[in-house]
């Protein structure tokens, strides 16, 4: 969890880049243009006002769609835009993998346009 929160930085800037990206699926970028929206939005499933419950919806959305771009979208892509180590990369998907585990495979190929990096 430590190290997804200080992968934040890092981590935006390559969902905007891939958002901008023109081999990205076109399914990928609207489950990234959502996901942009409802994080800086004030409504939310459960309202941040919560001490730490509040953030636990928005830690999980953008854990199901790091672990669904990393998963969807082929590696090569992906890395182009990661300012860091592949093994950085790794670390953080796993991280992302494990929070977004409660999410079906089939749910996350549809939101991501059901195409599975290779």
């Amino acid at each position: 969890m430590k190290e997804l929160l200080l992968a934040l930085p890092r981590l935006g800037r390559m969902l905007i880049s891939l958002a901008g990206d023109r081999d990205v699926p076109t399914a990928a970028k609207v489950a990234l243009a959502a996901v942009a929206v409802y994080l800086v939005s004030p409504l939310d499933i459960v309202p941040d006002f919560i001490p730490w419950i509040g953030y636990i919806d928005d830690l999980l959305i953008a854990a199901v769609v790091v672990d669904g771009v990393l998963n969807f979208i082929e590696r090569p892509l992906v890395l182009r835009y990661w300012p860091g180590s592949p093994a950085s990369l790794d670390r953080l998907a796993a991280v992302a993998s494990r929070l977004a585990r409660w999410v079906p495979g089939r749910v996350k190929a549809r939101i991501f346009g059901g195409r599975r990096a290779a």
